[in-house]
């Protein structure tokens, strides 16, 4: 939305991505295993057929996309507008734009796994959004970032 790209914050899914490489890596485990066993399948008929393998590696595949895809696009882009949301499904559909002058304060769980924001002093209207998307390590910054925003806006 901005023209801008280099006064952007971007957030991914990073932090997703990494359990759906792991997913894919077994996957292809799995198919190694079942290749690999098809040699013995002359004296063992028991043995499951090579070509089960084939299903194995279109489940890797399907994760190997899926990961890429969690790595390379955003979740939460913090802009001079305001703070972009992009949900898991349909991302460019539901998109969801808060402005910071709709921001009176933010909130940061004590282990940095929720992100609060509220619209009113009274706190009883707002956005609770999910962290764990994000890689552990970039959570500190999103949170310095949105408290310094916010802060800086009320003061």
């Amino acid at each position: 939305m901005v023209s801008e790209p280099e006064k952007e914050l971007r957030f991914t899914r990073s932090g997703q991505a990494v359990g759906f490489a792991v997913l894919g890596a077994i996957w292809i485990g799995a198919a190694v295993t079942l290749l690999a066993t098809g040699m013995y399948r002359g004296d063992h008929p028991e043995l499951p057929h090579p070509l089960w393998a084939l299903p194995c590696l279109g489940l890797a595949s399907g994760c190997f996309w899926l990961t890429r895809h969690l790595a390379k696009h955003a979740y939460l882009i913090l802009t001079p507008l305001g703070l972009e949301i992009f949900p898991f499904f349909f991302p460019s559909k539901n998109l969801r734009l808060v402005l910071w002058q709709e921001m009176f304060s933010v909130e940061i769980s004590e282990d940095e796994k929720w992100l609060t924001l509220h619209f009113n002093e009274e706190k009883s209207s707002g956005l609770h959004l999910s962290l764990k998307p994000i890689d552990r390590k970039f959570r500190s910054l999103l949170a310095k970032a949105m408290l310094g925003r916010v802060s800086r806006r009320n003061a």
